[in-house]
């Protein structure tokens, strides 16, 4: 995954003529008075969808090859949920809300969050659709917003704009 990062963006960074950025992937992670959920878009890794907590998913690429398991993703909203490459977190975590009422209303959204083709624009908002996508679609249906994020400086969030702009479109 990371090796296509950054061939993704060396391609993406030579057409728009600027230097590479770092790539960020978001997550959510969800305090409620239950406990602790994690909101993550990953690959499918088998079929025992339930006890990962996956609640959505889609295609990666194209629909017809979304036919094979590789080439799926899926959308978890998982309690005591693990996101495995979270010790590689760049200025992270951000606490974004301590609202336990807009907290609810994340993990109530999570499985009706769109799911258009990974890495395609569908949904005609400029960009294509991924983690980062979802996340902020999260965050703007929710009430949270995307206002209180913080990007980290030198790096970019590929897909963010788009689960802005679907979010507000379908509000």
């Amino acid at each position: 995954m990371r090796l296509n990062g950054k061939v993704f963006e060396a391609a993406v960074s030579l057409l728009e003529r600027r230097h590479p950025l770092d790539l960020y992937h978001a997550a959510l992670v969800v305090h409620v008075t239950e406990g602790r959920y994690t909101i993550e878009s990953t690959p499918v890794p088998n079929a025992d969808a339930r006890a990962r907590g996956a609640v959505a998913g889609g295609a990666v690429g194209s629909r017809w090859a979304g036919r094979l398991r590789i080439f799926r993703y899926e959308i978890r909203c998982w309690l005591d949920g693990v996101i495995p490459d979270l010790d590689e977190a760049v200025e992270s975590p951000q606490r974004l809300t301590e609202g336990e009422e807009l907290a609810r209303r994340v993990l109530e959204l999570t499985p009706h969050v769109p799911t258009p083709v990974w890495g395609r624009d569908e949904l005609k908002a400029g960009e294509m659709w991924n983690s980062n996508s979802i996340v902020s679609w999260l965050l703007v249906r929710s009430g949270i917003g995307e206002a209180p994020v913080r990007m980290p400086t030198g790096g970019r969030a590929p897909g963010w704009d788009a689960g802005v702009t679907v979010a507000r479109r379908r509000a």
